[in-house]
């Protein structure tokens, strides 16, 4: 507010400045409790700006205020209009200033005049309403020098929070980095303990039933030339993972049900292949034997050919329920099998390492599917399980063995194959050619101490988990709800059923009477099943007349 002189009136000149400064409410208002002293120090700037501008702001008035009476009259006695005459002052102030700091009050003067927020100034009617800018233009080079102790405090404090907190951040990624290593540790420590034997634990699965004792029983007289297997259906062999790189898996079987008079099979599927596609591929397969032969088809599945079949007869049952009469699950991984989920667990120790190894060897060398070791995981099992269900009326059996982790076990050889030789002079003794010399090809052999490996495999699982298994498959994974469990009486390998040993036993049967004796179990079972069927169907209806 000021006052202005005009041919002896006095005339308010209300005025409204408003500067481009940081809003404070008081000097006091930033004197609270600081929660680090970087904010002290901020504290203290802002209170220095406060009084710098205030400080500022006083002397500027006080020359304002004689700019203010000095202009009112020249108004009077000059008689210019008002805008003009404004430039005029600020013009003869410039020029009347003599000394660098009347200079630089009279530009401050000017630049507010013309710069800055909206000036009304009311004189009488004679004039018009004069409307100027001001702006305030920063603190003035003379009082920077003030903050620059203050800029460097505060700068010398920010570089020692920051090679403080440095460390810190360090310590903090260290910690996180162990923590994620620590838990990895443990995670693969931990393994698949809670995972073993979950089908037995979840509730709403079908109860087992022991039928080792009519096993046996069927097996002792198939030793003695009791063959009861009928002829009425069509025997499918389902061979497990990376069967066809193993010539010889299921080979003895077939031959010796040939011999018997009846039709067998052995599925031709890419074992290496997803679960959900071998389903499909067998789904295909037992429709062609149906029609082609008219009989219902006996389903035998080792290892994974088990899970394939039972997921076949679970996803299509309503198109396989006239075709197929049965299926035993030998020494398949029905729940899952730790083996597959500790390569694969994700979260452990080199995970992805062992990932990518297992993805070159599968899917580069053999050429298959990494799904399908990942669908014989816990995990994969569970969620397949839960989604596609067994059908209740299918006969089934499911057959578990436990390895022996005896020290002789490490000197049992397995024949997998037979390698054909190139065409080689070889000796021929109590030959009657004269030269003794046999010219012809030759069959080798193959043998792989694969029950070493399945030793050394069930040692490592009975040590970790405490669970007996065949090496591969645990013997609780491998119970099927709902199913007739089997066991032997003595200690088999996962191979032992597929492939032959090198040294037989003849005091103790082999795969191909094990088989039988399984199948003819099985039928066994399936006209149990057809009984029950009748009898609760007859009197359902006796009930209803």
């Amino acid at each position: 507010m000021g006052d202005l002189y005009i041919d002896g009136e006095i005339f308010e000149t209300p005025s409204t400045v408003c500067y481009d400064v940081v809003e404070f409410t008081g000097p006091f208002d930033y004197l609270g409790f600081f929660s680090s002293i970087d904010n002290i120090f901020t504290c203290l700037w802002t209170l220095a700006t406060y009084i710098s501008h205030q400080f500022i702001h006083f002397i500027e008035d006080i020359i304002l205020r004689d700019i203010s009476r000095f202009s009112g009259e020249l108004f009077v006695s000059s008689g210019e209009h008002p805008r003009s005459s404004t430039q005029s002052i600020c013009k003869s102030i410039l020029e009347e200033c003599s000394s660098s700091f009347n200079c630089y009050i009279a530009r401050t003067v000017c630049g507010r005049r013309a710069l800055g927020p909206r000036v009304g100034l009311f004189v009488n009617t004679r004039f018009e309403v004069i409307e100027a800018n001001c702006r305030y233009l920063g603190i003035p080079f003379t009082f920077n020098w003030l903050m620059l102790p203050l800029f460097g405090i505060q700068l010398a404090w920010r570089l020692a929070i920051a090679s403080w907190r440095c460390p810190f951040h360090y310590i903090r990624c260290a910690q996180g980095r162990v923590r994620s290593i620590s838990s990895r540790v443990r995670r693969t420590l931990h393994g698949s303990s809670d995972d073993i034997g979950w089908l037995q634990q979840t509730p709403g699965m079908a109860p087992v039933e022991d039928g080792t004792a009519r096993f046996l029983e069927l097996l002792e007289c198939i030793r003695n030339g009791e063959h009861t297997l009928p002829d009425s259906f069509v025997y499918l062999l389902i061979p497990g993972l990376f069967s066809n790189h193993g010539p010889l898996y299921f080979v003895a079987t077939k031959k010796f049900f040939s011999k018997k008079g009846l039709a067998c099979h052995i599925a031709k599927i890419h074992s290496e292949a997803s679960v959900e596609h071998n389903a499909w591929e067998l789904k295909q397969y037992i429709e062609e034997l149906y029609w082609g032969s008219g009989k219902r088809v006996m389903l035998l599945g080792h290892s994974k050919g088990g899970v394939d079949a039972a997921a076949a007869l679970s996803m299509y049952w309503s198109d396989l329920k006239d075709k197929v009469a049965g299926l035993a699950l030998v020494q398949s991984p029905y729940g899952g099998t730790p083996v597959a989920s500790d390569i694969l667990r994700e979260g452990q120790i080199a995970d992805r390492e062992t990932r990518r190894i297992m993805e070159f060897l599968i899917c580069k060398l053999i050429k298959g599917d990494i799904r399908a070791l990942e669908d014989l995981t816990y995990e994969k099992r569970k969620e397949f399980i839960m989604n596609h269900k067994l059908p209740e009326e299918i006969p089934l059996i499911s057959f578990h063995s436990e390895a022996s982790v005896a020290p002789g076990v490490l000197a049992t050889m397995t024949h997998i194959a037979h390698a054909e030789l190139p065409w080689l002079p070889l000796p021929n003794f109590g030959g009657e050619e004269s030269d003794n010399l046999v010219q012809a090809g030759q069959q080798v052999p193959v043998v792989i101490p694969v029950s070493a490996a399945m030793a050394v495999c069930a040692l490592h699982l009975q040590l970790r988990y405490g669970e007996k298994s065949d090496g591969l498959v645990t013997c609780r994974d491998a119970k099927v709800p709902g199913s007739v469990v089997v066991r032997p009486n003595q200690k088999l390998d996962h191979a032992w059923m597929v492939y032959s040993s090198w040294k037989k036993n003849p005091t103790e049967p082999d795969p191909c009477e094990m088989c039988e004796a399984l199948l003819t179990q099985l039928v066994e079972i399936g006209k149990s099943k057809q009984g029950k069927k009748r009898v609760g169907s007859s009197s359902t209806s006796n009930s209803t007349t």
